[in-house]
């Protein structure tokens, strides 16, 4: 498979992730129109709050349109363009006022394909024990691991991990168990042949012994066993040199444009 196909199923599978999740709060607001994918969720991060391309035939009237949407919202967002394929855009969002974040809201698409089976193997944790999400007693211990694991605040985790999650079959949810206790979470979405790796965090006295690595090729594992052959993600740069050693590489990076007092 070319790059530029690769490319394709990173992108389609983040979008399919990000307006799945907002379903679990019900302050979200996904629209479609012209080519163009606007999420607003007023949660505080910028993953569910912006504005994507969609599809080829986006137009900058149609990105401005989602811009002008997200200001009449009043909340914090970003549009996330990838670079080399939506800069046409840049300059209508520029005469709009939106300037770019730089490299430090860069933001690296990654993808493993095909799939290693033995680094999947490899990085199995004997000590961690994973299970699949089944109630919401699952969903509470996922909510504090990825609260705890990215420091963000517990709203994130409540209005993007519920309930309803767990009816969908394009999604699981897991917690990772080291004796006895809950200390690493991870989420996999699965759209066609990929499957996506998403919310993979380890708390803070648990890290350094491979569970991220573990988690992340658990969900690797599951999506092959439901018939994928692409694995996809979207790193930070603590994550990355894990997602490495697990076969992934970066195709595609995105780039955050935003109002100037969100990026001084």
């Amino acid at each position: 498979m070319t790059d530029d196909g690769l490319i394709a199923l990173e992108h389609e599978n983040w979008i399919a992730y990000l307006t799945g999740v907002v379903r679990c709060t019900g302050q979200a607001r996904v629209t479609r129109a012209g080519g163009v994918v606007t999420i607003l969720t007023g949660l505080p991060f910028d993953w569910f709050n912006q504005v994507m391309i969609e599809r080829k035939e986006a137009t900058p009237a149609g990105v401005l349109a989602g811009v002008a949407e997200a200001r009449r919202r009043s909340d914090p967002f970003v549009v996330r363009l990838r670079d080399g394929i939506d800069d046409r855009f840049i300059p209508a969002l520029i005469e709009a006022g939106l300037g770019p974040g730089g490299a430090a809201t860069s933001t690296p698409g990654m993808v493993a394909f095909p799939i290693d089976h033995d680094a999947i193997g490899r990085h199995a944790a004997p000590d961690l024990e994973i299970r699949r999400v089944t109630d919401a007693t699952g969903i509470d211990a996922h909510r504090r691991i990825v609260t705890a694991g990215f420091g963000s605040e517990p709203a994130v985790a409540r209005g993007t991990a519920c309930a309803d999650l767990l009816d969908r079959p394009e999604c699981v949810v897991y917690v990772g168990y080291a004796g006895g206790a809950p200390v690493a979470s991870g989420l996999g979405w699965r759209t066609g042949r990929t499957i996506g790796v998403y919310s993979i965090a380890t708390i803070a006295s648990a890290r350094r012994r491979g569970y991220g690595a573990a988690m992340t090729a658990r969900v690797m594992a599951d999506g092959v066993a439901a018939g994928c052959d692409v694995a996809a993600l979207q790193a930070s740069d603590i994550g990355r040199p894990i997602y490495e050693r697990l076969g992934f590489r970066i195709v595609v990076r995105y780039s955050a444009y935003a109002e100037p007092t969100l990026l001084a």
